[in-house]
């Protein structure tokens, strides 16, 4: 397994609204809604592939109840998530099990999925979001992402 590097953070916000301004205005960040990706869980989601960053906040109403409400309890707005691009999602999904992680949520979308909900950026779209925020001290997600390169 190779690591590419980081994909993107993903940052607890309160209001998706007024952070994905705060992060427009500081980085010039540009935001697509993802909100079909964060829904199952109660959560709001816009990604700034430019500039490296996925916001998510609790869906008005599942304030308390959200997968993010606990971490903004406890930690406040902040990183909770980082994103690192690897060669092989299964390999390094492999190593992860053998050092004792394990995914607490995997997806693999397929080209027609890729192409509905990510306007089509990519030729491969994989993740495992790991159980290590307790050893770690926030969640690590391995994620096999190509980009599909404009000829």
């Amino acid at each position: 397994m190779g690591v590419k590097g980081v994909n993107r953070i993903m940052i607890a916000v309160r209001n998706l609204e007024i952070a994905k301004r705060r992060y427009h205005d500081l980085l010039g960040a540009t935001f697509v809604d993802a909100h079909w990706t964060g829904e199952p869980f109660g959560i709001g989601v816009s990604i700034a592939w430019d500039a490296g960053i996925e916001l998510c906040a609790p869906l008005p109403g599942r304030e308390e109840s959200s997968a993010v409400s606990a971490f903004l309890a406890t930690h406040g707005e902040g990183v909770m998530n980082v994103f690192f691009n690897v060669d092989d999602g299964d390999a390094a999904m492999e190593r992860a099990t053998r050092d004792g992680y394990r995914s607490v949520h995997a997806l693999d979308y397929t080209q027609a999925e890729i192409d509905r909900h990510l306007g089509g950026m990519f030729i491969r779209y994989q993740e495992f979001n790991l159980d290590t925020a307790e050893r770690c001290g926030f969640a690590i997600s391995l994620a096999r992402i190509e980009p599909r390169h404009s000829e």
